[in-house]
């Protein structure tokens, strides 16, 4: 192989994580996903922000109150993002709803179909389209309706824990983004004098756990490990599913003439230690007391969802300028 990027290529679907266009045709991902922090980075860029009138205009031939205005324009502007990179990727977009309906299963759901129906308008396949949605309880469930439904596939976001995973399986979901960067960022901060190179990164062990239960127990879901720190956390995941990748790490893959050894396969998986099977998706108490057990997750489950919330905020209000 010419490259780790490359060498991770036959082994894990490689996913661009990034709102810029130049960058994900640049390193040919499978798929790519965004959320309210990348779009907004994006359209602080002037060969972005064109994009914004448009949105803007859309929103206010629909009518409405300034804020239903205002909402609107912002769903058109991320399927508008999602609309330019499925130009050039030639799988599946992730489209994220809106962080501050992370607690509520029924908005959730009519925002997931609003957002499969101004895709289907522009001729898009929900097929073409995964709806992004924290890894809450009311997430999980608005998740498990549009899944077994309305057959929209979703991608549970923000997770953390085994708990997390476990439901999200058991709900059906198409495909799991379990955070490996930001899990080591907790350990850091928390258990600054352990040990987390390599193999010890407890973001790596997270995601190694996770990918061995579903092999072992037959869940169909895909394992996307994203929000990576480095490519050592990269290297170490060779052969989970999918790894969503920044543009910068994509590069330092690119540019490294290492070959990877496969680290992650079903086979391995599955003649690993057996992980006993459990269940949270019909037991809300359950689940909510596992993942309040485990305060890493919790803690980083609460502050991303407070994290992309406040950058909605801040995209709509450059919106709201254009009103």
């Amino acid at each position: 192989m010419s490259n780790a990027l490359e060498s991770l290529k036959q082994y894990t679907t490689v996913v661009s994580d990034s709102g810029d266009f130049e960058s994900i045709a640049a390193y040919k991902p499978q798929d790519a996903t965004t959320n309210p922090s990348l779009i907004l980075a994006a359209v602080k860029e002037e060969k972005y922000a064109k994009m914004i009138a448009p949105a803007v205009e859309y929103a206010k031939q629909q009518g409405g109150s300034k804020e239903e205005v205002l909402d609107c324009a912002v769903d058109r502007l991320i399927v508008s993002f999602g609309e330019e990179i499925l130009k050039i990727i030639p799988g599946r977009v992730s489209t994220e709803v809106e962080a501050h309906m992370s607690f509520n299963k029924e908005l959730t759901v009519k925002k997931a179909l609003k957002l499969i129906a101004m895709y289907e308008a522009q001729g898009i396949s929900k097929d073409r389209v995964l709806i992004k949605i924290a890894s809450t309880w009311e997430g999980i469930q608005a998740a498990r309706e549009l899944e077994s439904k309305h057959g929209v596939h979703c991608n549970l976001t923000l997770l953390f824990s085994m708990c997390q995973a476990v439901a999200c399986a058991e709900a059906g979901v198409t495909l799991i983004s379990p955070f490996v960067g930001r899990i080591l960022d907790w350990f850091k901060k928390n258990k600054p004098d352990d040990n987390y190179d390599g193999a010890n990164d407890p973001g790596v062990k997270s995601v190694r756990q996770i990918y061995q239960y579903y092999k072992q127990h037959g869940y169909n879901t895909i394992v996307m490990g994203a929000s990576f720190r480095n490519t050592s956390e990269i290297i170490e995941l060779a052969g989970c599913d999918y790894l969503t990748i920044a543009p910068k790490l994509l590069e330092a893959l690119k540019g490294d003439s290492q070959t990877l050894e496969r680290k992650l396969s079903p086979e391995l998986a599955k003649g690993a230690e057996a992980l006993e099977k459990v269940s949270y998706i019909e037991d809300e108490p359950k689940f909510r007391w596992a993942l309040l057990e485990d305060a890493m997750a919790f803690e980083k489950l609460h502050e991303g969802i407070r994290k992309f919330a406040e950058d909605a905020v801040t995209l709509k209000s450059i919106l709201a300028k254009y009103l």
